[in-house]
């Protein structure tokens, strides 16, 4: 955890790092994107869902290929695709309490939509543990993994990076963090597979768990005994 010392800026993901991917509402917002794509971009399903995954490993969100190629309104696509029920998503007041008990601001960092990421935040139950919320309409539609995004965000959230901790899901989304100084953990990963990333953490609650359990063993005062 040495990597974490002096560390009191805590940005997380969205989508696979606070809530799984394979929740049955992300694949609700899959399917409508794919929607979109058929009706603004004049293709059949299979040729939608193929633009859909390019411009996502292209430029980071599929949306920027959208306005780059086919011209569409930004706030359109992420207003249309994430008009989801999220009635199916359960609270987890676990994860809410873990980070709230993180010592120093608490920031979320996504390329999804603002709108969204505040609704699957209180349905999560985890939004009063986060001190802001920076979403892609904040960077100016350029996402992670670009190093544009992780400076407008230091710019307008006020972040130093040696002070800072990144989680995410996504790789090459930290590879850009760790060169600019963020400590970086890999969600979702049972090892660090690049020197980039710092931590690899398999269960998100646990690993939370084992930081604060270090943040309460640094912190804690010596005993007469020790102090000698």
């Amino acid at each position: 955890m040495s990597a974490f010392a002096g560390r009191d800026v805590w940005v997380f993901d969205l989508d696979n790092t606070l809530y799984p991917a394979d929740h049955e509402v992300f694949a609700a917002i899959g399917d409508r994107m794919t929607a979109f794509i058929t009706r603004t971009a004049g293709v059949d399903w299979d040729a939608a869902l193929k633009l859909r995954e390019k411009y996502f490993h292209t430029y980071g969100a599929t949306v920027v290929g959208l306005v780059k190629h086919h011209g569409i309104d930004a706030s359109d696509f992420l207003r249309d695709v994430h008009d989801v029920p999220l009635d199916t998503v359960e609270p987890d007041p676990e994860l809410a309490g873990l980070i709230a008990r993180l010592t120093g601001r608490r920031i979320v960092f996504t390329n999804g939509g603002r709108d969204y990421a505040h609704r699957i935040l209180a349905r999560l139950g985890v939004d009063k543990a986060f001190d802001s919320v920076f979403a892609l309409e904040d960077a100016g539609l350029v996402p992670k993994p670009e190093r544009a995004a992780f400076e407008r965000l230091i710019a307008a959230c006020h972040v130093d990076p040696l002070r800072a901790v990144m989680f995410e899901d996504h790789l090459r989304n930290l590879e850009p963090a760790a060169d600019l100084g963020f400590a970086t953990v890999l969600v979702g990963a049972a090892a660090a597979p690049a020197p980039y990333v710092h931590h690899a953490a398999p269960r998100l609650h646990a690993f939370l768990r084992a930081v604060l359990d270090n943040q309460s063993l640094t912190a804690a005062p010596a005993s007469p005994s020790e102090r000698g």
